[in-house]
Order: C-alpha cells, then structure tokens, then sequence
C-alpha cells in the first residue's frame, strides 16, 4: 500500500517512535513538581522546548504546548484579539485558511467581530497588496498560512507580514503544512504547528507569541504553560515531536529535492496521460511534495476508492467526498474545477516506483470511473433560443457531463442553459467552459436551483 496522504497526517517518524517509547518511562510524573521524578520531567520537557524554539526561531519561553494544532489556533486567535480588543474587532484572514481559522473567524463573527476575506488568484495564493487594502484602523489580528494544505500554494508571509508590522498590527501564521520543511521567514508575530503534519505523533500541538504581543488567554485560568495551554502536559508525546522535528529538518533539504522531482512529474504528466484534467495550484511556489489535479466527468469519491483498491492512499476537495456536498472551500476560492479532485501529497522517504506505479494505475481508475458513471441522457428541451438542461437534483459530475453531451447539439453561438442545485455546478461548469474553449456567460436565478448560461463557441 502506498500512502500519499502526508498532508494529512504524516507516518510517526522512526525518531519519533524511539523518542516516545523512551520517554514513556521518564516522563511520566508531574513536571510542576519537586521531587526526582517530576525533576526528571521537567527536564524532558525543557529540553523539548528548547529544541523545538531553535528550530522555529523563537525564544522557548514564548512557546507553548497545546493538545493539538488545531487548539493552538482557536487559543491564539482568541488571545490575541482578546488582547487587542482595545484597538478593534476586526480580523483578516485568507479565503484558503485551513478550516480551524475559519472556524474561529465564524465564531469571532458571530460575538459581534468583523471580518475580511481576501481573495487569492487561481494558484491560491494572496498578495501583500491584498492584506494592505482589508487593513483598517480597528484591525485587530490578521492571519495567513504559510502554505496551503490541499494544494500546496506558499504564501508571501515575509511581505504580508512587513505591511502589517508597518501599521502595527500582528500576523499570526498556520504554519502546520510548511514547519518541517523550514523556519517561517518573516516578521511574524504568532504562530501555530502540528506534529503530526511532520511525523511526530498525534495530540500535540505548539503555539508561540512574540514578546511584546499582547495576548489575553481566554477560557478559565490554569497555571501550567504560562496559562496559554490549560491541562497536563502530554511529555512523552511532546518529547517525540521535538525529536521528530529535529529529525525531519536533518533531512529536509535533500528530501525537497527529491520529492519536488516526483511531484513534479505527477504535474508534468497526468494531463498527458489522462484527458480533460487541469493540474491546480502555484507551479514553482509550493511545498515540495503536494500536487492536486481535479478530472472532469469524475465522482470524486468513487475515484478515491478505485485508487484505493488499487493500492493507493490518497485524498479529494471534490463535493462528492463530503457529507455536505459543497467543494472544498480552497478549489472554490481558487475558481479552479473541484470534481474529480486527486490531491497527492507524498511523505519523505516515497519510492520514486510508487510514483510511477501510481501513473500507470491512474488512467485506467479514471476511465473506469467514466465508463461507470457512462453518459446520462439529458433532458433536454429548447426553451426560446437556448437548449435547457434539467439536471436539478443530480449530483457532481452528473451537470457537467450532460452540458458536454448536448453542447454539439446548438449551432456555433448558441447557447445551453444547466439547471441545476448542486453547489458544485457553480464551481466546475465555469471551469468546463474554459478547459474546453466555451464561453461561461454567467449564472441566473431558476425556479430551483440556478441556470448556468454557456454560449457555444468552437
């Protein structure tokens, strides 16, 4: 089985799984204690701390533990807009932020804050210029990842976060995709990891605040890690994150290299070997082992299954693989096609022949999906001088199969309205038009649903 879904959660490191099994036997009394065993505590998680300041480039004692990555960015938004509530309540976050930013701007949002979401282009990534314009002088917190987790877009941290040193206001940075693989550059003033995301175990996350940010913990008081992260400190677990991580970042920049090699491959050939496939994400400004394309006419989740059959691990942003059936919020503000999504993301140490199983696999999973899904007879009527597609209560890819079926069938210029109430369709039929030199002219309210208009050109 080849596992391919690293961004996910990486494989425990060989280091990582030395380091817990060791500290399993001495790290497991309390460290706020004095006597010998808590001594011996304390000392394992000093020494963690440490290793794991000098390798984010922060002070140890501006760094906490916390229970996962995912608290550590609930309790460092809270914190820091708590904080700062005197200036404002505005917070800026990206449009393609891992989904616990999010969250916390949706509950932020919802106790009466304001927020803004800047928009990035269709590689997924936001401009400096961008999070210059959406500051305001109430701005309280802005946020940005360091790199996308599905389609491993970088973002320019460095300079966003000089504009907003600029007007005095902390960037706060997601740092769980891209932490294994460097240090965060730029002047940043938060930041959050998982070390799970790099080969460490499950359960431990970090958050750091700069001297001199000012940060209010929110929820009861609780004395251990400097009253930022409540409850009793996972040392086994911390201990193996930091060896983890020291472990990782030995082998960092041989492994991009090689890893950037094979993805690039994977970008390079899946739209030769598959047809009507659009590779997605920044090609020269992402991590070196993330690559995701989306395949037209494709049930995403079905897809997942044939390659998991198949032998192979890997995961989708596609609709068809939620219980909410809505596309992934990062293919939807990217405006790239989100049915049919592959995102294959490979863990250090991914033989160079699994790459290549996995490419001559592909083809034959796609067409095997296709061929299931076959080609539904539209319903198709001509309504005044459009052909109307009735596709409502069908889901991803289901509208846009049927769009591909009766485009030939209205003359050069003509036009085909979809109906359909697939959150999907809004996504992935403006996407059709331009992989296949169509003209999206836009979207119209329907009885049910929407009409999405597409005027023939070739």
């Amino acid at each position: 089985m080849s596992y391919f879904d690293a961004a996910s959660s990486a494989p425990l490191h060989p280091v990582a799984r030395q380091a817990l099994m060791a500290s399993l036997d001495e790290g497991w009394a309390d460290p706020a204690r004095l006597y010998r065993e808590g001594r011996r505590a304390r000392m394992l998680l000093d020494a963690a701390r440490e290793a794991m300041a000098e390798a984010v480039g922060c002070r140890a004692d501006e760094l906490v533990f916390t229970s996962s990555g995912t608290r550590a960015v609930h309790a460092g938004i809270a914190g820091a807009l708590a904080g700062r509530r005197r200036v404002g309540r505005h917070l800026i976050v990206s449009a393609v932020e891992h989904s616990s930013v999010l969250h916390s701007a949706d509950a932020h949002e919802a106790d009466g804050g304001t927020v803004t979401q800047v928009a990035v282009d269709r590689t997924g990534a936001v401009t400096a210029a961008s999070y210059a314009d959406a500051l305001r002088s109430d701005t309280a917190l802005a946020c940005l990842q360091s790199a996308n987790h599905e389609v491993g877009t970088e973002q320019p941290v460095a300079a966003v976060a000089e504009v907003c040193r600029a007007v005095g206001v902390p960037l706060m940075v997601d740092a769980a995709q891209s932490l294994g693989w460097g240090r965060v550059e730029g002047d940043w003033s938060l930041l959050t990891a998982s070390a799970h995301k790099w080969g460490g175990p499950s359960g431990v996350g970090l958050l750091v605040v700069r001297k001199g940010v000012r940060f209010a913990p929110q929820g009861p008081a609780d004395e251990r890690e400097s009253g930022r992260a409540a409850g009793f400190e996972n040392i086994p677990g911390i201990v193996a994150a930091a060896a983890s991580l020291r472990a990782v970042r030995a082998e960092a920049a041989q492994e991009a290299v090689r890893l950037r090699e094979l993805t690039e491959r994977v970008r390079a050939r899946v739209p030769g070997l598959v047809p009507d496939v659009e590779v997605v994400g920044d090609a020269e400004r992402r991590l070196p082992g993330i690559v995701t394309f989306s395949c037209l006419y494709v049930d995403g989740e079905t897809l997942l299954h044939e390659l998991d059959r198949a032998g192979f691990s890997v995961s989708s942003g596609s609709s068809c693989t939620s219980s909410t059936l809505t596309p992934s919020h990062v293919l939807k503000a990217m405006g790239v096609l989100s049915e049919g999504n592959v995102r294959v993301s490979l863990p250090p140490g991914t033989a160079e022949e699994d790459v290549e199983r996995f490419l001559e696999v592909l083809p034959g999973a796609v067409a095997g999906v296709r061929e299931k899904l076959g080609a539904p007879v539209a319903e198709a009527v001509v309504q005044e001088d459009a052909l109307v597609v009735d596709s409502l209560g069908k889901r991803c890819p289901i509208p846009v199969i049927e769009l591909a079926k009766v485009i030939g069938d209205v003359p050069v210029g003509g036009m085909v309205r979809v109906l359909s109430d697939d959150e999907a369709a809004r996504l992935d039929i403006p996407a059709w038009c331009e992989m296949r030199g169509q003209e999206y002219v836009g979207e119209e309210p329907a009885d049910r649903g929407s009409a999405y208009v597409v005027r023939r050109l070739s």
